[in-house]
């Protein structure tokens, strides 16, 4: 497999800088030695692949129940308690999470690579067994035996190029599940080491 960089943009031209040898003289032959790439996609699927990340799986009920996983999750606010994440309008779950007032939001376990697999493939019933759900507060689905679930209120929808932002409201939830928490990293599930 050819290095990322020859996978992705160009690289820009190298900035005149006054001392190119750093602050100590001589040569840095290392990685801040490299001409930044241009931005792209590719760029930030590289970078990103380098940054570890929980894994989530929110939920949403409509016509349809609807579920991805995400790694975007983000805590935004203590008061009031509102998280974001990120859905792709082409993904088959937006059309229900675009109409929903609430979503479910399920932090995964090292042991539910299974699961986590699961709601990010394509064509899959999540839903079917052996996924085991039940039905919460607000009528959202919940995904029984995770470390973390929580049920929020959308609040807003922001544009955000091939995706919307979604933030929403935490209005119920358990912290207190079993498990230690499943990473996403170079393009794997993984275990957190100590």
């Amino acid at each position: 497999m050819p290095p990322a960089e020859n996978r992705t943009a160009p690289r820009l031209p190298s900035p005149s800088l006054p001392n190119p040898g750093g602050p100590h003289g001589g040569t840095d032959e290392g990685a801040d030695a490299r001409p930044p790439l241009a931005g792209s996609p590719e760029l930030l699927r590289a970078a990103f692949r380098r940054h570890p990340a929980g894994v989530a799986v929110i939920t949403a009920r409509g016509s349809r129940l609807a579920g991805f996983t995400a790694t975007s999750l983000t805590s935004v606010s203590a008061e009031p308690p509102l998280v974001s994440f990120g859905v792709g309008t082409a993904s088959s779950s937006w059309p229900v999470i675009a109409e929903a007032e609430h979503v479910g939001v399920h932090l995964l376990g090292e042991d539910q690579r299974e699961l986590a697999g699961t709601f990010a493939r394509s064509g899959a019933d999540r839903f079917a067994p052996p996924t085991r759900w039940r039905e919460g507060p607000e009528g959202v689905p919940l995904l029984e035996s995770v470390p973390v679930w929580l049920v929020c209120r959308v609040v807003a929808r922001v544009p955000a190029g091939d995706h919307r932002v979604v933030v929403a409201e935490v209005v119920a939830g358990d912290p207190a599940g079993p498990g230690r928490p499943l990473v996403h990293h170079d393009g794997r599930y993984n275990a957190l080491r100590d």
